[in-house]
Formats: structure tokens, sequence, C-alpha cells
């Protein structure tokens, strides 16, 4: 079977952007805040009634528990309902160009004040050295996919969930390996680790440049960077 050309196809992205100025406006801090202690909230359940396999589960077994989850709290109403209107797994999305058309983020997280059209998205790793699952897999098969526009490229923000098994941190793990001057420049970092919240340990965001532009826009068109939310659970 003969593979898809990989070409820009502005004919896609024109019709899922009509209507629409990109970047959309930036998501407020609180809203991101309250995002991160939903997520905290369904791993903890899924681990009081999964444990085993939240220790030791593939990372799509783990996503998979955690988006219906998600979707019961939308039901069980609270902050998190108010605030979500759906939390999708693997959903297709094209990258900025339409060159890919089939790209499938982990966790769509589809918000009631936001356009539908741009879910905010999640993507899960699992960090765990020892089955070498890496920190850096997880900033090339991760944030890298912001950077270049596979992912979450009509918005200014995102989210990147590690499932901790091997006493990472992100100050310490994700901070020392994209201080180095060759990662800096591979993944355009305009900012390293900023905690959020007093004394928290499990979530901070990073800020990276962008250097694609949107076709279907008038100028300036360009994206500018992306705050990329890391929440760390374990």
């Amino acid at each position: 079977m003969r593979r898809p050309t990989v070409r820009p196809r502005p004919d896609q992205v024109e019709e899922l952007t009509r209507g629409v100025r990109l970047p959309l406006p930036a998501i407020a801090d609180e809203h991101m805040e309250a995002v991160a202690d939903g997520l905290r909230q369904a791993f903890d359940d899924v681990r009081q009634g999964a444990a085993a396999t939240v220790a030791a589960g593939e990372e799509a077994e783990v996503t998979g528990l955690m988006q219906a989850r998600l979707n019961r709290l939308i039901r069980e109403g609270g902050l998190w309902g108010q605030l979500v209107l759906y939390v999708g797994r693997g959903m297709e999305s094209i990258s900025f160009d339409g060159s890919h058309l089939e790209k499938r983020p982990d966790l769509s997280i589809v918000l009631s004040s936001r356009e539908r059209r741009f879910p905010l998205v999640a993507e899960a790793k699992i960090l765990d050295a020892a089955a070498s699952k890496t920190v850096a897999q997880y900033c090339r098969n991760g944030i890298r996919r912001f950077v270049e526009g596979d992912y979450a490229w009509g918005g200014r923000e995102a989210f990147m969930i590690g499932y901790v098994r091997d006493g990472s941190s992100i100050d310490a793990t994700l901070g020392g390996f994209l201080v180095t001057d060759l990662h800096r420049r591979r993944y355009r970092v305009e900012a390293l680790p900023i905690a959020i919240g007093a004394d928290s340990s499990d979530l901070a965001y990073t800020r990276h440049g962008r250097d694609f532009v949107y076709g279907s826009q008038p100028a300036p068109n360009g994206p500018g960077p992306i705050s990329v939310w890391h929440l760390w659970l374990a």
C-alpha cells in the first residue's frame, strides 16, 4: 500500500480555521491550574481502583483509565464539570499546515469557554529510566510535537503529563535536561521550568518558541511561543 504523500493541504486548514483568528486567546492561568487539579484528582481515583495498572501498565492503559474517569468527573459536576465539556483520547487532528491529517494526541480536553475546534491538548508519557522511558523521550516525542506544530498549534498552551515511576522531578530531571545549549536550541527553550503554586513539585510550565506560520491567516501570522504545562504524577 502506498503511503500518503506528505505535503501541505491548505484546503484542510482553511476549512478548520474558517472564521477563527489564530492563535486563540491565552487560557487564564487559574483555568489551567483547575485543569491540572482535575487531572490530579482523576489520577488519584484511578490509582485507588487500578493500582497495578498505574504502577506497571503501558501508557495507553493508564491514559485510557484517565479519560474514562475525567468524563465521569464531568457528570459529577463541580468546577471540572463547569470547565470541561468532554475529554477525548486519540482524537484525530491535523498538523498546522495539513501535511498530516491523522495526528492523535493522547487527550483532547474540550473546554466550555473555548473554541471547540481547538481543544486543550495533553500528551502523556511514562518516566521510568530503568525501562528506557527517559526524559529525552519525553521531550522528543512530547515537547517537540508542540514546538513543530503537530499538536496545539492553534493555541498558546498545552499539557504534558508524566507518569513518574523512577523518582524523577520536574525541576531536577526536566530542568536539568533542557538547560544544556543543545536542548535549548532543539526545543527552542525560552523559559526553563517555572513552578506553579506555592511549593509545587509536580506542576510547572516551560515556554518554547515556534517558527511556523499560519498559511490561512493574514499577517502577522505566526503563533508565537507556547507554554507547555508539565504535570508529573507519581
